[in-house]
């Protein structure tokens, strides 16, 4: 039986966008929002169990307050899955971000064996999906996901530009 999700999913060519997108990239856009009001760079990212549609953990960048490299939304809400999940593999759960995820991001993204991977803005600079280093296709992954970008990448982009534009 196909999941709600995997029915969006192929009305997202009909669409471009389905409602479950919208709603988790919110969600994702209202904690980057935070993140920026707390001087961090405005990323935001949420987990979620594909087949129940279920909200599993959400996080935003904290890397100056936890005075951690390592600390981006997409790690954080990486880890919160896991505990909560009680399993280093998060096989049916999506991850719903921001901003294109850097490599650290993207290689934690394989080893989570996450599923599907949902991101708005592309980062030409930064990035490790469709940019940069694209650890997808290296001969050293152990598993891609399914990836959607440029979801609602709009909101994202003008977060970003303000947030940099303020500090410069």
């Amino acid at each position: 039986m196909q999941s709600l999700l995997d029915l969006f999913i192929s009305l997202k060519q009909a669409n471009n966008m389905s409602l479950f997108e919208n709603m988790h990239m919110n969600l994702a856009l209202e904690v980057a929002k935070e993140a920026a009001s707390r001087g961090e760079v405005p990323v935001g990212a949420v987990v979620v169990h594909g087949p129940t549609d279920k909200v599993v953990s959400v996080a935003s960048n904290r890397v100056m307050e936890l005075k951690d490299p390592t600390a981006h939304a997409e790690m954080l809400a990486i880890r919160e899955a896991c505990k909560v999940q009680n399993n280093e593999r998060l096989l049916e759960c999506d991850l719903y971000v921001t901003l294109e995820p850097c490599p650290m991001c993207a290689q934690a993204i394989s080893f989570a064996r996450i599923r599907r991977l949902y991101y708005a803005a592309e980062d030409k600079k930064g990035g490790g999906v469709d940019n940069g280093a694209i650890v997808f296709n290296a001969k050293s992954c152990h598993h891609k996901p399914e990836v959607y970008g440029d979801i609602m990448s709009g909101p994202s982009q003008s977060l970003l530009k303000d947030f940099f534009k303020e500090r410069r």
